[in-house]
């Protein structure tokens, strides 16, 4: 299953990485097993195969929210389970927390998914017959623990998602934001390192998605866990993430954060996924501000972690120069005050535009 060619090893920061990850399905997946090394495009052409996961590389740092885009079949999920163990790659290896999951027994991957992670899927998949209660603590019986232990983790957990006035609910009786919330809790049941989240939300209202994206990110607060998130908003992905992801035809055609994604997309398919981004909210002028000298600050000093919009309230009325002041950094350059609104309307160019912003956009 794992490809023959040599690879520097992860970064000690890693949690979790895909070195070579193919996956495919059918017949193409018993010949592509006999390979000695990765498919070539020329091969792959010549026998009509299609990947459903494309020589992906990457590495997802511990405590990093990892989000993954691409439109439906671009092989999201199916990269979701591969890194997780539940599906079985073609080629390629798999690193979590050091150990080749690629090699690992069927058992071990059980006890790691069991141990470790934990998942969190658009269908809920609750027990109709348990109660909010039985629902959360479902993980740990299966792991054995005793029934006070269990459940009063169990309580805790729902106290943490606002589920406490409804722990003897049946899931029948809870709205879709409810069942969400005890699906989410039920993830978190294991303390799990890693956290897997397949497009939670998706199915939700606006008000309530984003009600459960402000829980999702306090949760991260409160335990600085590695999640790897799916969705197909771009707005949501960037109110969460560290970096994302984004997937076209099994393949990543670009790693970076939400910022980068937007001033420096790789092609016009990432540049489609940012158009109608929240640019007042995603972008901050430290991302946006070329860096240089600053021999004397301008009459209007705004912080780098201001972001587009407040900036544009916060010059309302100013023209000329500001400059733009880092907390660690000092005075680290000048924007326009016009150029501000040309990129809050998204008239600034996409590419090559000279931006110095905090550039991690390597193509997969």
């Amino acid at each position: 299953m794992t490809s023959t060619d040599k690879r520097p090893p992860a970064p000690s920061s890693e949690k979790i990485g895909a070195r070579g990850l193919w996956k495919f399905f059918g017949a193409a997946e018993t010949q592509v097993r006999r390979l000695s090394a990765a498919p070539t495009a020329t091969l792959l052409a010549s026998h009509h195969w299609t990947a459903a996961v494309a020589n992906a590389e990457l590495s997802i740092r511990s405590g990093e929210t990892f989000v993954i885009m691409g439109l439906s079949g671009s092989g999201k999920s199916t990269l979701l389970r591969c890194l997780c163990g539940l599906m079985e790659p073609s080629l390629g290896q798999v690193a979590f927390d050091g150990e080749d999951l690629t090699t690992a027994s069927a058992a071990r991957l059980v006890e790691i998914r069991r141990r470790h992670i934990g998942m969190v899927f658009q269908h809920y998949a609750l027990l109709p017959h348990r109660s909010v209660l039985e629902n959360i603590a479902f993980p740990l019986e299966v792991q054995g623990m005793a029934t006070a232990e269990r459940l009063a983790r169990a309580r805790m957990l729902a106290e943490l998602v606002g589920l406490q006035p409804r722990l003897q609910a049946l899931p029948e009786e809870l709205s879709g934001g409810q069942q969400q919330r005890v699906g989410i809790a039920r993830s978190l049941a294991n303390d799990p390192d890693l956290w897997l989240l397949d497009e939670p939300f998706s199915a939700l209202d606006p008000l309530i998605r984003r009600e459960l994206q402000d829980e999702l990110i306090r949760l991260k607060g409160i335990a600085r866990r590695t999640v790897i998130f799916i969705t197909h908003d771009f707005d949501e992905a960037a109110r969460i993430a560290d970096r994302i992801a984004i997937m076209r035809d099994g393949a990543i055609v670009q790693i970076g954060a939400p910022a980068d994604l937007i001033l420096r997309p790789a092609d016009d398919y990432v540049a489609n996924f940012t158009e109608y981004a929240d640019r007042g909210r995603v972008l901050t002028l430290g991302a946006v501000t070329t860096k240089s000298e600053v021999s004397a600050p301008s009459d209007l000093i705004l912080p780098a972690a201001l972001s587009l919009a407040d900036a544009a309230k916060a010059a309302r009325g100013f023209s000329g120069s500001i400059s733009v002041r880092d907390d660690e950094a000092g005075l680290i350059g000048t924007i326009d005050a016009g150029r501000i609104l040309d990129l809050l309307l998204g008239t600034w160019p996409h590419r090559n535009d000279g931006l110095n912003g905090t550039a991690d956009a390597s193509r997969g």
